[in-house]
């Protein structure tokens, strides 16, 4: 019995869709794609893309949790999501048309494309900005490591500027006062400062100017969050930056390439007194501001402010995350290394040294 040509492009097309609606899971009530390895799982939620948890399946602790608690059925920012096309304010000609703080890249639905065990590949449309972001996800088989490739095409028949920021945020019950920050980074300024010279005052790492002329040590949070956001430019071709809670045995990081990735945005939130949330926040800028001013200020410290993307083109970024175990008394970290697929960490002080599988480069192989 012959069936016709259209009744198998139908079959093929319910067949994908089916697909994608049993790739979704429900995680704390919350449509989302679950990424399972057998020492880590990782969470990505689908109403708004963000990364919403990332854990040792022995210790079931999740570094990744900031505005997590909310209504199940409406997208938003959380945990680690995407800032794009923009990190921080619209201006006002463009909030009176509808754009977001941040962006619309976690406000809006992402589309699962394709799912397996510990891969997965997700897109959305951000139709104010016309842009196109699309995500693939490695996370490791046997491992404590994530790999993210992210390609932002612009739709727009005209090129255009834009910001790409991974705004990484913890919170408790990881977050205390004991979690210490650590990276590469090399000058920093606080947010805030006037034009033309925004940049001004500033410090290096990991100092930051307080308004009162002294200086925060922002690899700490205990009871002033003054300044709240420092941007750094990052010292190397490789940026990285840490998060370690000793007396919890647990550490996060991240990796990635300056190339891509120019700046480190570090943002500290105190409620109630205790520390709520500490943001670990690379990307392309580190002037929080509206396109206007981006596009007068055009540099800090050497570094570019905004990128540019022409019609039509395609603009590709990775990063990697990771978690490792870490003994009671670990004074935080002085340098990472990725090299021969693995990740070694120095600690500060002592100088110990600890190496965890890991990709072979920032920038995925063929897989």
């Amino acid at each position: 019995m012959r069936f016709p040509k259209s009744a198998f492009v139908l079959a093929g097309a319910l067949f994908a869709a089916m697909s994608l609606v049993s790739a979704e899971e429900v995680f704390e009530g919350r449509r989302s794609v679950v990424l399972q390895g057998t020492d880590a799982r990782l969470v990505v939620d689908i109403l708004g893309g963000s990364i919403v948890s990332f854990e040792l399946n022995d210790q079931k602790l999740n570094p990744l949790r900031w505005a997590n608690a909310g209504p199940a059925d409406k997208p938003r920012q959380m945990s680690h999501f995407l800032c794009l096309d923009r990190w921080g304010p619209p201006s006002d000609a463009e909030r009176a048309s509808g754009m977001p703080f941040h962006g619309e890249a976690g406000l809006v639905e992402w589309q699962v494309i394709d799912q397996k065990a510990t891969t997965g590949r997700m897109k959305a449309t951000l139709p104010l900005a016309g842009l196109e972001i699309e995500r693939s996800v490695w996370l490791a088989p046997e491992g404590s490591w994530f790999q993210v490739q992210e390609t932002v095409t612009n739709k727009n028949k005209l090129g255009r500027i834009y910001n790409m920021v991974q705004h990484a945020s913890i919170g408790p019950p990881f977050l205390d006062t004991s979690v210490v920050v650590d990276s590469n980074a090399l000058r920093g300024y606080p947010r805030g400062g006037s034009m033309p010279n925004p940049e001004e005052p500033n410090a290096l790492w990991p100092k930051a100017p307080r308004p009162d002329g002294t200086e925060a040590d922002v690899r700490r949070l205990i009871n002033d969050s003054t300044p709240d956001v420092v941007s750094y430019v990052i010292n190397g071709d490789i940026g990285w930056v840490t998060a370690s809670n000793a007396a919890k045995g647990l550490l996060i990081g991240y990796i990635w390439s300056t190339e891509e990735y120019p700046w480190l945005n570090v943002w500290r939130r105190l409620e109630h007194g205790v520390p709520l949330a500490r943001g670990l926040e690379f990307g392309t800028t580190g002037l929080h501001e509206p396109p206007p001013t981006l596009v007068k200020k055009g540099t800090i410290f050497g570094r570019r402010v905004y990128q540019y993307i022409d019609a039509a083109e395609g603009q590709t970024r990775s990063y990697i995350g990771f978690l490792a175990k870490i003994p009671a008394g670990f004074q935080g970290v002085d340098n990472v290394v990725l090299q021969n697929g693995k990740l070694t960490l120095t600690e500060r002080g002592g100088g110990s040294q600890m190496s965890i599988a890991a990709p072979a480069s920032i920038r995925p192989s063929n897989r």
